[in-house]
């Protein structure tokens, strides 16, 4: 257990890894040691054939591709880091491979929808309407995550430079523009809530009582609000986040843009919106050549 409390404190400490990451690694690495125990092998002394022997029990035990994909980079980071801490010799992982998975192209809403979203759909003049399209517009205007827009604070709307700032994945900062009409939104919104809740709080979307926004609270706000003008079965905030990079790669934005938007540590995180753009040219394609 100190091999794996060791390499947790590193990613706390050192990498700065979110608690919900942590969280992650740590229940993978305890699921793979209750294998090693059952054995009677320490997680030090693991092979590479111990290891597809546990992959093979996470696929018969309905465990997805995906799913093992992440618990196999865990213990490739896991005995990486004891590799360089000198606690072992060998990496039992250079030997295993990951699982082929079928990419799936990103789900989003139409412009068409979109615009009826914000045209045709009443949200309601209280202080609860303003907030829920508020929500909707800055998820697809910005595409930012959830957690960013729950962590967002008075202070990190800038109205001199237009631009609003969120904290991303691993602690990192990003300046994302908006519009005029976006800061009018905002500023009316704050208008109405520091009229209506007597408590103060630093962050931008609160609940009705006043208290910081939880991540169930919007997916239920976005949840509704796409169903009123999509069928779509996926209707999260990562939809509209994709939402985003498709619309504006489809106008013309360039690639190496949105990746800096969205906050992507690659380009290949980015590249996957190609694909919806090239469907989009197939059809137009399809439609328009005489021959096609």
């Amino acid at each position: 257990m100190d091999y794996i409390l060791s390499f947790l404190n590193n990613l706390e400490y050192e990498k700065r890894y979110s608690k919900r990451t942590i969280e992650s690694y740590q229940i993978d690495l305890l699921q793979f040691n209750l294998f090693c125990d059952k054995i009677d092998i320490k997680l030090p002394l693991a092979d590479s054939k111990l290891i597809r022997s546990w992959i093979v029990s996470l696929l018969e035990g309905g465990c997805s591709n995906r799913s093992v994909n992440r618990k196999i980079s865990t213990l490739k980071s896991f005995y990486k880091y004891h590799l360089r801490q000198g606690s072992i010799s060998i990496n039992p992982l250079v030997k295993v491979d990951s699982l082929k998975i079928k990419k799936k192209l990103p789900v989003f809403v139409t412009e068409n929808q979109i615009k009826r979203l914000f045209d045709d759909i009443e949200f309601g003049a209280d202080l609860a309407g303003n907030r829920n399209k508020l929500i909707i517009e800055l998820f697809y205007l910005t595409g930012i995550r959830l957690t960013e827009l729950i962590n967002l604070k008075f202070k990190d709307i800038d109205h001199a430079n237009l631009t609003i700032k969120v904290l991303g994945k691993r602690n990192k900062e990003r300046v994302i523009p908006v519009t005029i009409s976006m800061l009018k939104s905002i500023d009316c919104y704050i208008d109405q809530l520091r009229k209506e809740l007597d408590e103060s709080s630093e962050y931008l979307f609160t609940t009705e009582k006043g208290m910081k926004m939880y991540p169930n609270l919007v997916y239920r706000i976005v949840k509704t609000a796409l169903g009123l003008v999509t069928t779509l079965d996926k209707r999260s905030p990562h939809v509209l986040r994709h939402t985003f990079a498709t619309h504006m790669l489809n106008n013309g934005a360039e690639i190496s843009a949105i990746k800096e938007l969205l906050g992507h540590s690659s380009l290949a995180a980015t590249q996957v919106y190609t694909h919806n753009t090239f469907e989009k040219l197939k059809k137009i394609y399809k439609q328009a050549h005489p021959r096609a």
